[in-house]
């Protein structure tokens, strides 16, 4: 009687945790669209990134160039269209990673197989290269770089740093194109020269990071790698204005890698400075293969590292164990890489974490996919009395969502899935309380999907956490404010037509536009630094904002 009294009381602190599905959205064409990420907008919208085999079908509307090309999504809170966007070459163009910038705008990172044709500019230098392209607030491009050495490179992030310039960072297998003339240091004799690999590849694949300006020219280039496979998956600037890398090492002690392998492979992490120098590594593993996908700095200087162990063996002094198949894995780590502590989190027979970020709170979201038999213990009967997906018999395929507190602690979690493959890539607290579950999906509709488009979709899940109060919206904001360039207007309620007319001081209109959505893009670059007024006029009502215009 005493067990079904803890129960009970476990269950309802367990329910009180519990998240309803606001809406789901599928997006793509008749073939193949995968997602790979997901950012908040400042409008309450998202935008979604990844790549399309697609063409002008569905709620796609451009046709296809080669085969893959970047595919971008911008939605409204509630899941609606406000642009979409499909770059590509005549060959392979795979879209990792989307972040925001500065302005408002937007950088991409991926890989690229294609030759000079539709909307790439330059050649491929090797068998794949990173291409980076900097969009504006409204989606229209402002700069590309193909960047590469004479084998395989493959660029998995790229963010805007604190000096107002980028870094990217991603894996490479590449020797300088021209190994005489650039291993002697000679100066580059085309503008193509500057943006070609200059370090030999130390094995199978090394890391590769490569430090631009704020015009997308080479700063710096650094290779760090062993004697065989040497993986970059995350990469985030630090307090100091460093860099944390972590990414997945099979190598022994060679190269630039210290420290000796624990088992297949191990979760291998460096901090470097500003420059690329190497401040310290370490590797963490057991006997099995263990594979790390996200690393962030924490409110406190620390790390926390978040990826999928099958160790069978205890984790030793780093604690927890994997029992059965393969589960998340988190490590909290202090600022020199020591652990603080680590935990395992078995859903499935097979757990892939992909996304992890910290709350304002100091608790950590965690998203990934749970693949095979839910496990039968007291998680999968709390999951199926919450009306969660979890089936003993048939098992699952679906997006995942973990809360855990500072100390590991698990909070909530949730699943949710359709009746095919759910591969989920980006999981985010958005600005209204909520979450957003983002990924790809391969099913037609069922469970908790209701569409499908094509072979594969974005299918994207709005959750309402029932505990949070939703924030609420200004009339009019502008993001960012001060701004050097571009800011973003944005009307916090829905209309049908209006005007936005930027003012000076003096009240002398500078510009005067039509508007019909969300975010209004404010183009300040040609004014002078000072005191600028927005007037928002709509069917609906009248506001305005001031805005500062700055330098940087």
């Amino acid at each position: 009687m005493k067990q079904l009294y803890l129960l009970l009381l476990f269950l309802l602190s367990f329910f009180s945790y519990s998240q309803d599905v606001l809406w789901e959205k599928s997006y793509g064409g008749q073939h193949a669209d995968y997602l790979f990420d997901a950012q908040p907008t400042a409008d309450y919208g998202f935008i979604l990134a990844g790549s399309s085999l697609s063409n002008k079908t569905g709620n796609k509307t451009d046709d296809n160039h080669g085969d893959l090309d970047y595919w971008i999504w911008k939605m409204n809170e509630k899941g609606d269209l406000d642009w979409q966007k499909s770059i590509g070459g005549s060959g392979f163009d795979l879209l990792q990673s989307i972040k925001i910038t500065r302005d408002g705008g937007f950088i991409l990172a991926g890989t690229s197989g294609s030759s000079q044709g539709f909307q790439k500019k330059e050649d491929c230098k090797g068998i794949t290269d990173f291409w980076v392209i900097k969009l504006d607030a409204s989606g229209q491009e402002q700069w590309q770089r193909t960047i590469g050495g004479s084998g395989q490179d493959e660029l998995l992030c790229a963010f805007q740093t604190k000096d107002g310039g980028y870094i990217l960072g991603g894996s490479s297998s590449s020797n300088p194109p021209l190994n005489d003339r650039l291993d002697s240091k000679s100066p580059a004799t085309t503008p193509t020269d500057l943006y070609n690999k200059s370090e030999k590849s130390r094995g199978n694949m090394d890391y590769w990071v490569v430090k631009l300006d704020k015009e997308g020219v080479i700063q710096w280039q650094k290779t760090y790698g062993g004697q065989y496979a040497d993986l970059l998956r995350s990469m985030e600037q630090t307090s100091d204005n460093g860099y944390i890398l972590a990414g997945y090492s099979s190598s022994p002690v060679s190269g630039d890698k210290t420290v000796a392998n624990k088992g297949v492979g191990d979760f291998w992490i460096l901090k470097i400075n500003d420059v690329g120098e190497i401040q310290w590594q370490n590797a963490y593993g057991a006997d099995g293969d263990d594979q790390p996908y996200v690393i962030k700095q924490t409110f406190d200087g620390g790390y926390i590292v978040g990826g999928n162990s099958n160790s069978k063996n205890p984790l030793t002094s780093l604690g927890g164990i994997v029992s059965n198949g393969t589960d998340y894995w988190i490590l909290r780590l202090d600022p020199e890489g020591g652990v603080i502590w680590s935990k395992t989190y078995d859903f499935g027979k097979v757990d892939i974490l992909t996304s992890l970020v910290e709350n304002n709170d100091h608790t950590y979201l965690i998203g990934g996919y749970a693949q095979g038999e839910m496990k039968n213990n007291s998680k999968s009967v709390l999951s199926k009395a919450q009306g969660l997906v979890a089936k003993e018999k048939d098992g699952i395929n679906d997006y995942m969502a973990l809360k855990i507190d500072d100390k590991g602690e698990e909070l909530w979690n949730k699943t949710v899935g359709s009746g095919g493959e759910d591969i989920l890539r980006k999981l985010i607290e958005t600005r209204d309380g909520g979450y957003l579950m983002a990924g790809t999906s391969n099913s037609s509709s069922s469970k908790d999907k209701n569409s499908n488009i094509g072979g594969n979709d974005f299918w994207v899940v709005k959750l309402k956490d029932k505990e949070k109060i939703e924030k609420k919206k200004s009339n009019i904001e502008a993001i960012p404010n001060p701004a050097a360039t571009f800011t973003n207007i944005i009307i916090g309620f829905d209309y049908e037509s209006g005007s936005a007319t930027l003012v000076d001081v003096s009240g002398r209109i500078l510009q005067h536009l039509d508007i019909k959505n969300r975010t209004v893009p404010i183009d300040l670059s040609r004014y002078p630094e000072g005191i600028y007024i927005i007037n928002v006029k709509t069917d609906v009502k009248t506001d305005s904002v001031k805005i500062i215009k700055s330098v940087k």
